[in-house]
């Protein structure tokens, strides 16, 4: 399962007190649940929406960072002069600047590099940085720059980096930390009891964020205070790194999110160029911005790492799982990162004889990151193919495979519980819904056209939690103020946070303002990761609300003389429940106008003791193979997920489709390509590196809600969405291929060349 600490700093997670209002389970929602524009979609589509990417300030500078060209080296001289001569150029940082000797890249409490290290460890390391009155003046000044540099040996594949003799990465070898072990039962035993067994080794290579919007800052100061409009997935982390970089009190850091344009992950790490504006807007005196090429973020802001991953897996001829050896190799880049696979072999299926190693290493490329499900669309990837390959082994289904095998409960130990668990009815009404048996019986596996069908399930295992603050203002003329401070990563964070004050307190959607991501007005939140917003702050969105509500019946109970409990709100008015006769317009309600406003503040709750929250997926899809060109055809594809209580059916369709699309990247389309001379990233550009458009995406696809609130989880019943959307999706279309072709392509992606390349072995397995 995924670390907490993944979408949190460091430290201990803080705590939020109990609430004062207890919001109880709706029996039945008008708002929740409905289709719902965003509630800031005209603005993102009018462009009226001020992402930071946008900000433009008075006098303000232009920043441009130098990169190393080379995958390792020592920088022995750096000379500015040139550089500093230029026309425009108002600031030239390097290693030698004073207060640029700021530690990086933390790791349970150590620090391995500096802002400017003196040891570039891949290409594309920062080296210096220049503030401009232009862009262009920037990006000529840096290119003006003398670098004299010691080249050294480099490393970039993740298995030759664990070979004797290879270019250590950092002192002390190439592993990042200890292997991570996860074993049970008897393995031996267990093999000694299959019928079947199925042995491969699969591969995923890197895979790159790419959002739409660059990564960057705007920093300026006003005295001692320091305000950065920050593309970031959470607006705290930040503020609470720069408050340790410039030792400043937090109160002194205002660090503004109110949009951003995507970041899958990688924007949930402080980026240095954030620093490097700050350092030079005070060197200055004038608002620095600086907004990384598309390059750069192709090559410096984090990646899904590549991954290869070796299974055995066995089982009786009954169909039951006897055993599974699971080892992942993955590649960190330049700096820590668990590279972690296992989780979903270790607790998908029930299987009481497994051993699980997870080795991470680095290698002189770009730092990996949390990318949507860190570490579960690589396992998926290995483990859904394998039980594919072990069901027609055994002559079972691969849909009655999975479901006969289903983990009923957390193989720990102790076992645990889960809160609510509808992957059974993912699979069996994903199945129904697909037409699994009838698009079997279309299969083609002969002539220059074939076609086939795939599924793949999983769980995501990060399922959110404290702490989260929210406060929501009731006016006198009935309208509402929602404050949190998530960011809104693109999900639609602002409108379920509206959609539940409009369910709660019977205010219209379009009369609720929502204020969110800014540390001086905001309140507190952790980063959106994960897929934990909604389940993190949902509920202090309802407790909030519920406070108000509380308040808000209290006083006009006494108005209409009846208790409390008797009165609910209903039509924007509260009506006794016994005696419809009574009942008072919110707006006349007295207390309410001589106040002006009904404020409530609302908290998460702790998560419950003694049980874990997953949720899950399965997706089916639908493939033509042009065994002539090796072109893949996405046909249709369906994702069946359970994230709980649906908030907003709407943006809940559209995580699913987007995630599919993810995972189409994976699967087909995406691979970072380093050249093996000179260890640099050569298709980082969107014309070489194949995200997927409308042209890659499935001709047809669904999304089928398994809308169960989970009640034990959280007051709201929700979990997450973003991460499972596009866990299983490489995997099922994986699956579809073999399905069409009677071949299993094991290395990811399934580029026409891997297809004509399988095609052409004669039947022999690729």
């Amino acid at each position: 399962m995924t670390d907490r600490h993944d979408y949190h700093v460091n430290g201990p997670l803080p705590e939020t007190p109990d609430n004062d209002a207890t919001a109880g389970a709706w029996p039945k929602t008008t708002v929740i649940g409905s289709r719902r524009s965003r509630v800031d979609a005209y603005e993102r589509v009018s462009g009226t929406a001020v992402y930071p990417h946008d900000v433009s300030l008075p006098g303000m500078l232009h920043g441009a960072i130098l990169r190393c060209p080379h995958a390792h080296a020592k920088v022995l001289s750096i000379d500015t002069t040139a550089a500093e001569k230029m026309a425009g150029v108002h600031a030239v940082i390097t290693r030698a600047t004073p207060g640029t000797d700021i530690p990086w890249y933390e790791r349970g409490g150590t620090f391995s590099s500096t802002l400017f290290d003196a040891t570039c460890r891949y290409a594309g390391e920062e080296v210096a940085a220049v503030a401009a009155e232009t862009p262009l003046q920037a990006a000529d000044a840096v290119r003006a720059i003398e670098v004299t540099y010691e080249v050294l040996p480099f490393v970039i594949d993740d298995a030759e980096a664990l070979a004797p003799g290879a270019p250590a990465v950092h002192d002390g070898g190439n592993m990042v930390g200890e292997p991570r072990l996860r074993e049970r039962g008897d393995l031996a035993a267990g093999f000694g009891e299959a019928d079947a067994v199925v042995e491969r080794t699969y591969r995923t290579e890197c895979q790159i964020h790419a959002p739409m919007e660059p990564h960057g800052s705007v920093a300026r100061w006003d005295g001692n205070r320091l305000t950065v409009w920050d593309s970031t997935q959470g607006v705290f982390p930040v503020q609470e790194t720069l408050a340790r970089v410039f030792a400043l009190p937090m109160s002194n850091i205002r660090v503004i999110g109110h949009y951003m344009g995507g970041g899958f992950g990688a924007k949930l790490e402080t980026g240095k160029y954030t620093v490097m504006a700050a350092i030079m807007a005070r060197m200055t005196a004038r608002p620095v911005k600086i907004f990384l090429p598309r390059e750069d973020c192709f090559t410096a802001t984090g990646n899904r790492p590549a991954n290869t991953m070796t299974i055995k897996i066995g089982a009786r001829s009954d169909g039951t799982l006897t055993a599974i050896d699971y080892h992942s190799l993955g590649a960190a880049g330049a700096y820590a990162y668990g590279a972690d696979t296992s989780s979903l072999a270790v607790y998908l299926y029930r299987c009481p004889n497994l051993r699980a190693e997870d080795v991470t290493v680095y290698t002189n490329a770009g730092k990996a990151r949390p990318m949507r499900a860190p570490g579960f669309p690589q396992g998926a990837w290995a483990l859904e193919q394998a039980m594919n390959e072990l069901a027609a082994k055994v002559g079972i289904d691969p849909i009655a495979f999975r479901l006969q095998n289903l983990a009923t409960e957390l193989q720990s130990d102790p076992p645990m519980p889960y809160t609510s668990y509808q992957l059974a009815a993912c699979l069996e009404n994903g199945a129904a819904a697909f037409g699994w048996q009838e698009a079997a019986e279309r299969r083609v596996t002969e002539g220059d056209i074939r076609r086939g069908v795939g599924a793949a399930a999983c769980f995501w295992g990060y399922a959110g939690g404290p702490p989260s603050t929210v406060v929501v203002k009731l006016f006198a003329d009935g309208s509402a103020n929602l404050n949190l401070g998530a960011s809104d990563i693109g999900t639609g964070t602002k409108t379920w946070a509206a959609m539940i004050v409009a369910e709660e307190l019977g205010v219209p959607v379009d009369r609720i303002q929502v204020e969110n991501a800014d540390t001086a007005t905001g309140q507190y939140a952790t980063p959106s990761g994960g897929s934990k917003t909604v389940p993190s702050d949902s509920p202090a969105v309802l407790a909030a609300a519920a406070a108000v509500k509380r308040q808000l019946l209290g006083f006009a109970a006494e108005q209409l003389e009846v208790e409390p409990g008797d009165l609910e709100i209903r039509d924007g008015e509260v009506v006794s429940r016994s005696d419809g006769e009574k009942h008072l317009a919110v707006t006349a309600v007295e207390m309410l106008g001589r106040r002006g406003l009904i404020m409530g503040t609302g908290y998460r709750d702790p998560n419950p003791e003694g049980s874990v929250t997953f949720p899950c997926a399965a997706q089916f899809c639908e493939v033509e193979v042009d065994t002539r060109t090796g072109e893949i055809r996405i046909l249709r594809f369906l994702g069946a997920h359970d994230s709980g209580r649906v908030l907003n059916r709407l943006t809940f369709d559209n995580q699913v489709f987007g995630g599919m699309a993810m995972g189409i990247g994976l699967g087909v389309t995406e691979e970072r390509v380093l050249d093996r001379r000179t260890g640099r990233m050569v298709n980082a550009n969107f014309h070489d590196y194949k995200v997927p458009t409308i042209l890659d995406v499935a001709d047809s696809h669904a999304c089928l809600a398994i809308d169960v609130p989970d009640e034990a989880f959280n007051s709201t019943g929700t979990k997450g969405l973003g991460e499972p959307a596009t866990i299983p999706t490489a995997a099922a279309i994986a699956n579809a291929v073999a399905d069409a072709l009677g071949i299993r392509v094991t290395a990811a992606p399934l580029t026409p060349r891997a297809i004509l390349e399988a095609v052409g072995s004669q039947g022999k397995e690729a």
